[in-house]
């Protein structure tokens, strides 16, 4: 008797319905998908990071210290230069740190939804602007509300 009851409990260990396995398969198949989505976008980002991250190698080793001008308006266009390429700089560790954040957003799974609605972002805005955070409509309200507010 026993050796039956041990028999139908194995069955009944293995006819259980495997939802969990088949869950697990889904959300795999799922989230591959979404990884894959948009392999394009992803390889535009990873080549634009490495570009900057090289710009700025080549301006740490080339950098040239304050040079001193016998003439004075030398100096100041040189200082100029120095400002505008400081400004640019600037300007690249910001995109820098959004593309950082389009990268961590397709490791999430949350890249290409608008953090405003909720809803998803199209294709060819992500395209042309890959670390968006906002879909048109949504971005189109921030605009006019920050027009308002001056």
């Amino acid at each position: 008797m026993a050796t039956k009851a041990r028999a139908s409990s194995k069955r009944a260990a293995s006819t259980k319905p495997s939802t969990p396995l088949s869950v697990t398969r889904t959300n795999a198949k799922q989230s591959a998908g979404k990884k894959a989505k948009y392999p394009d976008i992803r390889r535009d980002l990873e080549r634009q990071r490495a570009a900057i991250l090289d710009e700025v190698g080549d301006a740490l080793t080339k950098r040239s210290g304050q040079e001193a001008f016998p003439d004075v308006s030398d100096q100041a266009s040189a200082e100029m230069d120095q400002n505008f390429s400081m400004r640019i700089r600037e300007r690249e560790q910001k995109l820098l740190k959004k593309i950082e954040e389009a990268l961590e957003r397709m490791k999430s799974n949350t890249y290409g939804i608008c953090e405003r609605c909720g809803g998803e972002i199209p294709y060819k805005r992500l395209k042309a602007r890959p670390v968006t955070t906002l879909c048109i409509e949504c971005k189109t309200l921030q605009e006019q509300e920050e027009r308002a507010r001056r």
